[in-house]
């Protein structure tokens, strides 16, 4: 992977993943009361557009790592940090997915689901790039791209 990509690639799963976990506590844990009762945190609707807003770099990020990242990782039998890499690329598209059919529920029943599907989706893909970028091991290789 270039430079660049990666850059763009840790930008945007920092920002996504930011944004969502922070407007995830202020929507679940920031509710204040007032005389009238509860009252939502006044961030809560930025953080929601800053991750919405987001998270679209995150997904083009996605397309070149499945480009010049993953199909390579794949197809040479690389064995350094495979485990890691296959837990975020199983968890990478069901995130997506359910961020999408999250935005477009309009039934409470669905919509809840999807928000469950989508918070244990992130959290766990969120931990494992983490531990995925921690575990690097060797020189790096760059790959011949002819």
């Amino acid at each position: 992977m270039r430079k660049g990509e990666a850059r763009i690639t840790h930008l945007s799963v920092l920002l996504a993943a930011v944004s969502g976990f922070v407007y995830g506590a202020l929507l679940y844990c920031g509710e204040t009361e007032d005389d009238f009762g509860p009252v939502a945190h006044p961030w809560g609707p930025t953080l929601h557009t800053l991750h919405v807003v987001t998270v679209p770099l995150f997904v083009f990020a996605f397309g070149m790592l499945w480009q010049h990242h993953i199909v390579h990782k794949l197809r040479s039998g690389a064995k350094a940090r495979r485990a890691t890499g296959v837990i975020l690329l199983s968890q990478a598209i069901p995130m997506i997915v359910t961020g999408y059919f999250l935005q477009v529920a309009v039934d409470d029943v669905w919509r809840d689901t999807w928000i469950w599907a989508h918070v244990i989706t992130s959290t766990l893909f969120s931990l494992v790039f983490v531990v995925h970028l921690l575990m690097r091991v060797g020189p790096v290789v760059k790959p011949n791209r002819t």
